[in-house]
């Protein structure tokens, strides 16, 4: 190719750039142009979790109703500061606002998911997955496994699930959640004074002693062959106590 087609390219090349870069840039100020007429919201539901509404969602994109983004343009509706508006309820994990191509805005909020509920005296609260720490809810009330602890076990809101003995615990519930069996089989979970576990069952009259929140896979491994294997012989009310705390052994009486 010879230099002056080189150059004829270069040009070419530089043309079309600016040309795409001016077009981008007609369209852009077209679609700032255009004014939102509607606001669609859609919250996922995934599992089951009902705990902010149409409405609470609406209230935050708008301040109350003291901003409507109905009438207003494209240009002065700020997306992101919109996205974070949602994000700081506590049940948002995750929160999407765009604008569509007919101008109006469109928001997807995700929910945070609570795994367990924390009952005494002193707090009554949600954890999720990571272990955050999550009010109650006036509009659900979620099915999760409810935790009584020892007055001697600080409460969780000084990130109990942060650090890394409560990690053992949040893992610990992070499989219960995870396994559909166990998920309906304990009823409720218990920490002691030492730390220790323990889990009363939907079905039997037995207390199941786990111990320590450690070889967790171990222990629920045990807790099955009882269930599969003896419990069905000897009869669910056999036995009012079951420990599966110590190494290759379980105790029933």
């Amino acid at each position: 190719m010879g230099l002056n087609s080189r150059i004829k390219s270069l040009i070419f090349a530089g043309c079309s750039i600016l040309s795409i870069g001016a077009l981008a840039g007609f369209a852009s100020s077209k679609q700032n142009e255009k004014i939102c007429e509607k606001v669609t919201i859609k919250i996922d539901n995934e599992y089951n979790n009902y705990f902010i509404g149409d409405k609470e969602v609406r209230g935050l994109l708008t301040r109350e109703g003291e901003r409507k983004l109905e009438g207003l343009s494209n240009e002065n509706i700020d997306l992101k500061n919109l996205e974070k508006r949602i994000e700081s309820h506590k049940f948002v994990r995750d929160a999407e606002v765009f604008k569509g191509l007919d101008g109006n805005i469109q928001v997807f909020v995700k929910q945070n998911r609570p795994i367990a509920r924390i009952i005494r005296s002193d707090q009554d609260v949600y954890i999720d997955a990571e272990g955050n720490i999550l009010p109650l809810s006036d509009r659900y009330t979620a099915r999760v496994i409810p935790i009584t602890k020892s007055a001697l076990i600080q409460p969780t809101d000084k990130g109990f699930f942060k650090d890394s003995l409560g990690q053992s615990y949040l893992s610990l519930l992070q499989f219960i959640e995870k396994d559909e069996f166990w998920k309906a089989q304990l009823a409720q979970m218990h920490i002691d004074g030492k730390g220790k576990v323990s889990f009363l069952p939907q079905v039997g009259e037995h207390t199941i002693e786990f111990g320590k929140p450690v070889k967790v896979e171990e222990k629920f491994k045990k807790l099955a062959i009882l269930y599969k294997q003896v419990l069905p012989t000897m009869g669910w009310e056999r036995y009012k106590r079951v420990n599966v705390e110590y190494e290759d052994q379980i105790i029933c009486e």
